[in-house]
């Protein structure tokens, strides 16, 4: 019998720490088996632990003395700061004692601790930043949303892979339909690394559809969308501003005369679920595929439903064996992988 899956969280991380962090761990843990390893201030942990039912569940405290600050520099944490919270919880998972971190501190320091910290999968080149966003029928994830600026065709195919992995963990798609964002659905369409990838993907074993345009993106007619980190970053800062002024411009239409203010309260419910819909804290955090184990990197307001999506979203990762899955579908396709390094490292291709 698997055992439940054992979640390193830094508590000092988000703009609340522990308020948000512990309550939010806690209440996943009520509605799935996860072993808490709650990383931080122990005082802290403990004063918001004593305000929570946690008869029955595994909750482990381990004290750090220092917080990653949003003005250090990523790498300096891991070097200087030993006992940042963060550096921490990585550590743990680097020595067994967890299988996955959560965090909703500074983005930079704990991508860099996944990085320098817990490592690369083998047979990944670069880890890549993934989230989940809504579309017109179901959830769709979205790679890489930050974490590579600049990208080869062979790293947007391994984005592919990874996030091929992820959909089937987390959010339970058994084929999960891909597409490659570009200027236009044609084959020939983009710049030189998106057609060689796009070569790539469909010689691979992944359900690749093609390209797809960002105006298709929240359609819904694929599950993954692939792109490298600076368009995809654009793409995410987008989105979330987008939902965010949409919802102030109805507010304001809604309240704006009589009529308007009935029609508001007849159509209540309907609201309620389009913003539940909308809300980043239904999607959780940012995973960081491609590591030895699963970093997910939360938002800095993160509140008590974000945190409990998040540590789901880890408890999936690793109850379905998703970095497997990851090193076998590259496994298989490895000779795509060689080809294009080779080319690239020549400088023949993209």
């Amino acid at each position: 019998m698997q055992s439940a899956p054992r979640i390193a969280v830094d508590a000092m991380g988000g703009d609340f720490g522990p308020s948000a962090i512990v309550p939010g761990a806690v209440s996943a843990a009520r509605e799935r088996p996860i072993r808490l390893v709650l990383v931080g201030d122990t005082p802290r942990i403990e004063a918001e632990l004593k305000k929570l039912d946690v008869s029955g569940l595994s909750v482990e405290v381990v004290h750090s003395t220092q917080v990653a600050e949003m003005t250090d520099k990523p790498a300096d944490v891991v070097r200087r700061k030993k006992d940042a919270s963060i550096v921490v919880a990585a550590r743990l998972v680097k020595d067994g004692r967890a299988d996955g971190v959560v965090s909703a501190g500074h983005t930079g320091a704990t991508m860099a601790c996944g990085m320098f910290i817990l490592g690369r999968q083998p047979g990944v080149d670069r880890p890549a930043l993934a989230s989940i966003m809504p579309t017109e029928k179901r959830p769709m994830v979205l790679t890489d949303v930050g974490a590579n600026l600049e990208a080869k065709s062979f790293h947007l195919f391994q984005f592919a892979v990874m996030a091929d992995a992820m959909c089937r963990a987390v959010l339970g798609y058994e084929k999960p339909r891909l597409g490659l964002l570009s200027i236009g659905e044609e084959e020939g369409k983009g710049n030189s690394q998106v057609k060689e990838a796009f070569q790539m993907l469909r010689a691979s074993s992944l359900n690749f559809l093609g390209n797809v345009e960002g105006r298709d993106i929240f359609r819904g007619e694929t599950d993954i969308v692939v792109c490298d980190g600076f368009v995809g970053n654009v793409c995410l800062k987008l989105s979330e501003g987008l939902a965010s002024s949409l919802g102030r411009m109805l507010k304001r239409e809604l309240t704006t005369g009589l009529l308007s203010k009935l029609g508001t309260v007849l159509s209540m419910g309907a609201l309620k679920r389009f913003k539940r819909l909308v809300d980043v804290s239904e999607y959780g955090g940012g995973l960081l595929l491609g590591l030895s184990a699963i970093t997910i990197v939360c938002h800095g307001s993160s509140n008590p439903r974000s945190i409990h999506t998040a540590m789901r979203m880890a408890a999936d990762y690793v109850s379905n064996k998703a970095n497997e899955t990851i090193a076998q579908t590259l496994a298989q396709n490895s000779d795509l992988t060689r080809f294009s390094r080779a080319k690239a490292a020549n400088g023949n291709g993209a």
